[in-house]
């Protein structure tokens, strides 16, 4: 009995520390799952609160007096005239009126008030409506880019504040009359790249990424699994194969930099493609995408069952027609899935487009696959880089913007995943 006594002692002092080491591997578990959760809440707050601001625009409204004679004009449908013309003295004197302490002095002060691109505003509203020429009209217009950063990050210790203290003075009147004020920012999602910070946008990078990202798509779907189907149904088992096999393994490792050199040397170099344009851009990636399309495919077809190849062979079906008919259709959310993942990661890659490129200032909209175009990533990384300090809320908004796609991508991928996938 005593020897029976003690062997249950031991056994519950094993089990004791059993579960004791249990409970400490979930504790550290779940402290690990907090280390990283925290982290991304850190980091998405960091980017939330620099980026949020990039989304508002900060605008002026005054009342023009549109006269002739102070823009040097004396027929407003003269292309020559128009060109001549100066449409910054209008604004200068609204603002000049409605700030009643200003001086014929401060001229040059109240015009580093105004946004440059508000005197082409000015101009093609005259153009349109040449009706306008001797009358007073409210305009609102964008103001400076020093003028945005003040009104947004006044107190803020990260941005540095360029206006004067007189400046910063007018500025308050103004914010207190009314007569600047912020709202959604729609320049942002309607124009491309600009030197000036007020007027930069997106427009230009979404549709590069989209006319690259279609490229990778017609490409690297097929082809992907076109030989996934090879590899794993008709390929035989040989060395041939195996060497294969091991090179779409470690392609799926190497670092996306390495592509972007293949694509420099050989798309560009060697065929005398254009740089900096999408369709070359979506090369370099297909060649970056298929090892993930083309694993995760071959994962798919091996998940079927293989009792639904046995039961098509038993009713006389041929090799091809058991792949296409039944094994394809079953995989094929696995294959969409893994797909829609690897353009997801190759969307937010830089390197490999560096290189070829498609680090060019792009202002205006591309139209086409060979037109000169940036991506999303890309135009991160220059706004990042600019001395400009009002650029650090657009690379924030901007990183947002590609975020929101990623996420998409990925949430499409899981829907899919769900709403088609076959369990046995």
């Amino acid at each position: 009995m005593t020897n029976q006594a003690s062997q249950a002692d031991i056994v519950r002092k094993s089990l004791k520390r059993r579960y004791r080491k249990e409970m400490r591997f979930r504790a550290y578990g779940v402290l690990a799952i907090a280390i990283a959760l925290t982290f991304l809440f850190v980091l998405f707050a960091d980017i939330i609160g620099k980026g949020y601001t990039g989304f508002l625009k900060t605008t002026i409204t005054l009342d023009v007096s549109i006269d002739s004679q102070v823009m040097y004009l004396e027929d407003p449908t003269d292309p020559d005239e128009i060109k001549m013309a100066d449409f910054v003295a209008p604004l200068i004197a609204a603002l000049d009126e409605a700030l009643p302490d200003a001086t014929e002095e401060d001229r040059n002060s109240l015009r580093k008030l105004v946004n440059p691109y508000a005197a082409n505003q000015l101009r093609d509203e005259l153009v349109e409506n040449p009706e306008w020429m001797g009358t007073t009209r409210t305009i609102t217009f964008l103001a400076h880019s020093d003028v945005d950063v003040y009104v947004k990050h006044k107190g803020d210790s990260a941005y540095s504040i360029k206006l004067n203290d007189k400046q910063q003075a007018w500025v308050d009147q103004l914010l207190e009359r009314g007569a600047i004020e912020t709202s959604f920012n729609d320049v942002f999602f309607t124009s491309g790249d600009s030197r000036d910070p007020a007027r930069a946008g997106v427009l230009s990078a979404i549709v590069g990424s989209l006319l690259t990202m279609f490229i990778v798509l017609v490409l690297s779907f097929p082809i992907g699994v076109a030989a996934a189907i090879y590899l794993e149904e008709f390929a035989p088992q040989n060395k041939f194969t195996d060497f294969i096999e091991v090179n779409i393994n470690n392609l799926a490792a190497v670092p996306s930099i390495i592509f972007g050199l293949l694509g420099l040397a050989v798309f560009i170099n060697l065929f005398g493609l254009p740089r900096s344009v999408p369709f070359v851009g979506g090369l370099v990636l297909t060649l970056m995408t298929l090892p993930t399309i083309i694993i995760s495919s071959r994962a798919a077809i091996k998940s079927v069952p293989p009792s639904i190849r046995e039961a098509a062979e038993g009713i006389g079906a041929s090799k091809m027609q058991v792949v296409l008919h039944h094994v394809l259709p079953l995989a094929m959310p696995g294959m969409l899935t893994g797909s829609i993942i690897g353009m997801a990661q190759a969307l937010g890659e830089t390197a490999p487009l560096l290189l070829i490129g498609m680090v060019a200032f792009i202002v205006e909209i591309p139209e086409g696959f060979f037109d000169a175009a940036t991506v999303l990533p890309v135009q991160v990384f220059l706004w990042a880089g600019s001395p400009e300090l009002a650029f650090i809320e657009r690379a924030s908004a901007a990183i947002m913007v590609l975020l929101a796609f990623l996420m998409t991508m990925n949430a499409m991928a899981i829907w899919l995943r769900k709403r088609l996938e076959r369990r046995w």
